[in-house]
Parts: structure tokens; sequence; C-alpha cells
């Protein structure tokens, strides 16, 4: 038996600037924190000649052509191993579609698991490289290219995405009270909204790879408050970096009609009137998670659980994707 973990991630900064349609252009930056919620894959060898994977569903195949799991198909595929009588499971802690990279730590879970049941051995950045040529140069999925590297290293991490599809990556330079005082004042809660991160995803790369003047200052806009985001964790200034979340959420949704909608602005703005500094809707948009900074955490608690949201407490995890159980 084979247990590997992988964190979901909350992006702090920059969001949208990790997309290969902006960055092979004008560089992308962001920054963005591992927590201590996780993608669990299982892997324990039985009998037979079948695969059998689960998941949401339930598939049972005898060659991998036949998968229908786009991911679990092209990591099979690259791995190149002895799939016969595996029993593969993927667990989560949160809902899919949430927006919190699921997706992608699943890829780094599953090839981190596969690795060692091949005893291969790989070092991590080479797992995160792995799971993005799978996810965004295979499959061609609308998604960011942040979401392996964090889920995979870990962390607070700043990251730079070059026009030479290099990703540059470093820890975020802060105190330990710094940062314990960050970690205390960031709040999550759930929306039970399903998220429509691809159909956003593909809107703004579409938009981007045709050089739309609005798309693109968007984005410039963005990229820059998560560079002045950084700066202001660095310093220590936490309401700062608050502010500069609710400057991000306001030139976000303005991106696609999509990202948000009556409910979710209502919920944002009751956030706001009880006592957060800054917020945002989490991944492309559309539902998933709200996440806000606030410097009076009962206060907001109290006014976003009234209003029928699920709080979802969270610490921040530094160990990246890791072996569980071998």
């Amino acid at each position: 038996m084979i247990i590997v973990r992988s964190p979901l991630r909350i992006t702090l900064g920059g969001g949208g600037t990790d997309h290969p349609s902006y960055f092979r252009e004008y560089e992308g930056f962001l920054i963005s924190a591992a927590i201590n919620k996780y993608v669990y894959v299982t892997l324990h060898q039985g009998f037979g000649d079948d695969l059998l994977i689960k998941y949401s569903k339930v598939e049972r195949v005898k060659s991998l052509d036949e998968i229908e799991h786009p991911v679990f198909r092209e990591v099979l595929k690259t791995m190149d191993i002895n799939w016969r009588g595996l029993e593969i499971n993927v667990m989560l802690d949160v809902p899919s579609r949430n927006q919190l990279g699921a997706s992608s730590a699943f890829t780094t879970a599953l090839l981190r698991a596969l690795h060692v049941y091949a005893k291969r051995s790989i070092r991590t950045a080479e797992i995160a490289k792995m799971a993005s040529d799978i996810q965004l140069e295979k499959l061609k999925e609308p998604i960011g290219a942040q979401d392996q590297y964090i889920s995979a290293l870990g962390g607070l991490r700043a990251f730079r995405f070059c026009r030479d599809n290099r990703v540059e990556s470093w820890p975020i330079t802060m105190s330990d009270e710094t940062r314990a005082n960050l970690e205390d004042s960031l709040a999550l809660f759930y929306t039970g909204m399903p998220a429509k991160s691809l159909e956003i995803g593909q809107e703004q790369n579409e938009r981007t790879l045709r050089s739309d003047e609005e798309m693109i200052a968007n984005l410039h806009f963005v990229k820059d408050l998560g560079l002045r985001s950084l700066e202001a964790l660095e310093g220590g200034y936490l309401s700062e970096f608050g502010k500069l979340m609710d400057q991000h959420w306001q030139r976000k949704r303005t991106r696609s009609k999509h990202i948000t909608n009556a409910k979710i602005d209502e919920w944002y703005e009751l956030g706001m009137l009880n006592g957060a500094t800054g917020g945002k809707l989490l991944g492309a948009g559309g539902g998933g998670f709200l996440l806000f900074q606030t410097n009076d955490k009962p206060r907001l608690r109290r006014a976003m659980l009234g209003s029928g949201l699920k709080e979802v407490r969270f610490n921040f995890d530094f160990e990246g994707t890791r072996v569980v159980i071998q």
C-alpha cells in the first residue's frame, strides 16, 4: 500500500498571470500558499489484469486508452509502468471543483505515488514540471502553471513565469510572527457553488491570445498587485495586503461575466461590512471558496456563518507532496 498526499493552495496575489497565453508573451508573477487540506492518492497492488481507478467515478479497464479520466490516462502513459492489477483511489478533504488547485494536487500526488511504486527517484521540482507538462501541454487544460508547483513544493512562495517556459520560485521572506499573524488573519468560506474554471479559463486564454487590450491591461494590473502584495507581506503590512486583495478582486471580477454573480457579490459585501479588509473568490471564479483577510475574525465568522456559508479552517502546509505510507 502506498499513500501520497498533496496540499491544496490559496493564491495570494497575481492570479491569472500564470497562464501560458499570458506569460509566454509578457512574463507572469504571483504569490501562493499551500494549505493543510489535501488530495490523497492510494495505490495498491491487487490481482488480475485489470486496472481499477476510483475517484468520483469507478473505472475498470483493460487498456490505458479505455480510461475516461484524462489525467489518469496521460500520467499512466507517461510513466510507462506495469499497471496491471493496480487499484488507485483518490480522496479529497474538500468538495471537488473547489478552485483550490485540486486537479494539479491530484496530478502531483499520482506522479509521486507511481514513482514510488516503480522504485524511481525524482526530485520534487521535477514532479511539478511533469505535472505541468501533462496538464498544460498534453491535455491543453485552460489553467495556470502555479498549482503544480505550489502543491509539490509547499510553503508560501513567489513565482515568476518566464517567456521561455521556465518557472522560478522562492520562499516569501517573512518573520515567524508575521507568518503566524497572516495565518490568523485569513478566513476561508465555501460558497457551495461549483466553479466554472474551464469556461472562464478558456475565455481568458482566447482573449489574451488575440491581444484583447482590456484583458491584457487587466492582467498587467493584477501582476503589479502581486508584486505589491509580496512587498506588503514581506514588510509585515497585513492590512495593506488585505486592501490589495480587494483591489485584485474588483479588477478580476471584470474579466468575465461568469466570474461572479449576485449571491457571491452579496456575500463579499457582507464580509467587507463585517471586519474584512479585503478578499476575493479563489481560482478562476464562478463558485468555490471566498478568502478574506481580516483584523476581526470572530465578527467576520459570525456574519458569514450566519449567511449560510461553511468555514474551512486551515493552516499553511510546508511539506508539499509527500509519501504518507510506503
